[in-house]
């Protein structure tokens, strides 16, 4: 199931792709934990199923987080130095509001907290909160309503206070 030892990033640490292939064969297969071992390695991965992670919150790079707005969104601001960013904390699908018929949990120019939820992540048919991590305005969103999203994909661009 590993790679030929010359594709293996040394004995300690295992190739990133790699792990995520696996984290990916848990989420597809609803596995709560993964142990795997050869000569040279072992790799134990578990994860807690419905717990919601905290999401990563990133300095944006301006060159990054500078692209036009597409179709309906705001402008870009004329600069994005000292935005931050929330990204998704897994692999699933993007929903800005809990149901159909409801608002969008925040909006461009809404403040947020730490503690509030910005999005829903559905992973596995179990829909995960999203906070923001960080308090400060919305100046963007970058994905919309029922997309795709990866592990580690901004979603927004927050200007903090």
């Amino acid at each position: 199931m590993f790679p030929p030892e010359s594709d293996r990033l040394g004995n300690a640490m295992i190739d990133q792709k790699r792990l995520e292939q696996l984290v990916r064969l848990m989420v597809d297969n609803d596995l709560s934990e993964l142990d795997i071992r050869d000569k040279d390695q072992t790799v134990a991965l578990k994860r807690s199923l419905g717990m919601v992670q905290a999401p990563m919150v990133t300095q944006a790079a301006p060159a990054l987080a500078a692209p036009a707005a597409s179709g309906g969104g705001a402008a870009a601001p004329a600069k994005d130095d000292g935005l931050l960013t929330v990204e998704s904390p897994m692999v699933g699908t993007f929903y800005s509001k809990p149901n159909p018929e409801s608002d969008n949990f925040v909006k461009v120019g809404g403040a947020v907290g730490p503690d509030t939820v910005v999005c829903l992540i559905e992973a596995m048919k179990v829909f995960n909160e999203v906070q923001a991590g960080v308090s400060g305005t919305i100046e963007r969103v970058l994905v919309e309503n029922g997309d795709p999203v990866e592990f580690g994909q901004k979603l927004f661009l927050v200007r903090p206070n």
